[in-house]
């Protein structure tokens, strides 16, 4: 059984909405309100770093002040630069452990203690950067929970790119077919259904409407209440019993 972590097992995705909110609003802080950039994450949330950061410079004209900031963080591109300031934002909120405590998705926790408990193999298959997700885990205690971590710094090509449940599944050495996924994302959907994998999205305010909008997943394994995610993984583990 392979997770995602960023709003999946806890909901950084909000965390990183409100920081590329902040370093937007700190490049233009007259022509910007943070609503607009949360609301404009939700159309990436899920991609790699670069792309979202390169949509949200494209969409709010950030590339001139963005520019103005390169040499002080010793980057070449406009979007390197707003990445360098998102991070500062983002990374004050992870050093206090409460504020991941208090994001954590309960009922998709309960998920991968059921799976530790029935000793399916887990793995963690994440966009984040491995020093940003190895401080999330350490937080919530989750470090030992997986047999194997994969994050951004693993893999060439990022979500929507199946490579990186590729690698966790080989990992692992389980196949991608017996192999099942909960995810929050439409790139992390594509990715997962793209390695041949099976796959239950629990959505977020952040990917609902991608998600259903998406379509490559039947209704049935879309999760839009959280409390019901435990019952409809049992179902899948069911329908798979009886496929094989």
């Amino acid at each position: 059984m392979i997770f995602d972590l960023d709003g999946t097992l806890v909901q950084t995705e909000k965390l990183k909405a409100i920081s590329y909110a902040r370093a937007a609003i700190e490049l233009c802080p007259y022509d910007i309100r943070e609503e607009q950039v949360i609301e404009a994450f939700k159309d990436v949330v899920g991609l790699p770093r670069r792309e979202v950061a390169q949509q949200l410079v494209d969409r709010f004209q950030l590339q001139a002040k963005a520019r103005e900031r390169m040499s002080e963080y010793g980057v070449d591109t406009p979007w390197q630069a707003f990445i360098q300031v998102r991070l500062r934002h983002y990374e004050t909120m992870l050093a206090d452990p409460e504020v991941i405590r208090s994001h954590r998705w309960p009922q998709n926790l309960a998920v991968l203690k059921m799976a530790r408990a029935d000793r399916y193999p887990t793995g963690l298959a994440t966009m984040s950067r491995c020093r940003q997700a190895e401080r999330v885990l350490e937080i919530l205690d989750l470090r030992h929970s997986f047999d194997f971590i994969a994050s951004r710094d693993d893999v060439v090509r990022g979500k929507p790119d199946p490579e990186i449940y590729e690698l966790v599944a080989r990992e692992l050495e389980v196949g991608v077919a017996e192999s099942l996924v909960l995810e929050d994302s439409p790139a992390g959907v594509e990715a997962a259904i793209g390695a041949g994998m099976w796959c239950i999205a629990v959505t977020t305010p952040f990917t609902r409407e991608g998600v259903h909008k998406q379509a490559l997943l039947p209704p049935e394994w879309i999760v839009d209440d959280a409390e019901q995610v435990l019952e409809v993984v049992g179902q899948m583990l069911e329908e798979r019993r009886l496929d094989d």
